[in-house]
């Protein structure tokens, strides 16, 4: 194994340790070694049946009609049951594989990219990064503070829209989804999520589901977080409509920075994040801020503990819409 610490001179994260495309598939040349990958990193303290948890199991070694057994429930299972990999005709390799991608892409991974370099179908592709952000789901975690707290628009312009698609209102944010955050500076993580509205119980929640009273909080001047103050929150503002940016403290410019990498994704990978699908696109460049300091390694496994117990079957995904609206296809 020569995974390699980054050089202090090279660009991005120099303190983590990263694994090359070339390391990658010496390590995991085969879906057999994906698959040892997988078993030991879902279940460190030795195989359990995820249908009762026993770990009374034994391995069929002709692996049919799966590769365990449990003596207890008498169920068979293999190392996708359970996790939003079950029911896939893919290999392990092809998993781990997509896993790493998505995990080192910082501005995403479109589904044309995976097509080619997974060795499969877009429509494979697509249905398989979807899933991947479904494990990517925002945990519930309590930030320290200082914090500080934002909302922008994704979208595109109404004058770039079918003309039976505008709406009679221009400008600004008409026509947009609102996407709301809130970041940690003592730990840097970010949550965001996608709102309905800019109203003082919408922002003022996100700030309250993850703040303590007492807790400074930085915003810009919407009027949204007026009522922080009456919550027992320090609340600070800029004045971003008279070209203040800063204050002291009081600023947002690491909200701002997640909302440029999210806005890079958006037109330089994706194009397109359909409204029925924004909220998977938020939580993955939230979680992939959020495990960035980690070793890719790290990175990965972490996605493997998130997979477990999701399950994102096709029609579901595709419920609300037609497949053509979501293919959010890049060059």
């Amino acid at each position: 194994m020569d995974e390699k610490r980054n050089s202090h001179k090279a660009p991005g994260r120099a303190d983590r340790i990263g694994i090359s495309l070339a390391e990658f598939f010496r390590r995991w040349p085969d879906d057999e070694s994906a698959e040892e990958w997988f078993e030991a990193k879902r279940w460190p303290n030795g195989v359990a049946c995820p249908k009762c948890g026993s770990i009374n199991v034994r391995r069929i070694e002709s692996r049919k009609p799966m590769p365990f057994r449990c003596r207890d429930c008498r169920g068979h299972f293999s190392v996708k049951y359970g996790t939003l990999m079950q029911s896939s005709k893919l290999g392990l390799q092809t998993w781990l594989l997509a896993f790493y991608l998505l995990s080192t892409g910082l501005k995403g991974t479109s589904s044309l990219k995976l097509h080619r370099d997974l060795g499969v179908t877009q429509k494979t592709a697509w249905y398989l990064a979807h899933r991947i952000r479904e494990a990517m789901s925002i945990e519930d975690f309590d930030f320290c503070g200082p914090v500080e707290a934002d909302e922008t628009y994704i979208g595109g312009l109404e004058k770039n829209k079918h003309k039976d698609k505008r709406m009679k209102a221009a400008g600004g944010p008409v026509g947009k989804a609102i996407v709301a955050g809130v970041k940690d500076r003592c730990s840097n993580r970010v949550s965001a999520r996608v709102v309905a509205d800019t109203k003082a119980p919408t922002l003022t929640k996100l700030v309250a589901d993850h703040v303590e009273p007492g807790t400074a909080v930085f915003t810009d001047e919407a009027r949204g977080y007026l009522p922080l103050s009456k919550m027992g929150y320090g609340h600070f503002s800029v004045s971003h409509s008279v070209g203040q940016y800063v204050d002291g403290m009081a600023h947002t410019n690491g909200m701002e920075s997640f909302w440029a990498m999210l806005k890079r994704g958006y037109h330089g990978v994706y194009h397109l994040m359909s409204p029925e699908h924004l909220h998977r696109y938020v939580n993955e460049f939230s979680h992939r801020h959020n495990v960035r300091p980690r070793d890719t390694d790290v990175q990965m496994a972490d996605l493997v503990r998130l997979a477990d117990h999701k399950h994102l079957p096709y029609e579901r995904l595709i419920a609300n819409g037609t497949w053509a609206r979501r293919r959010e296809l890049a060059h």
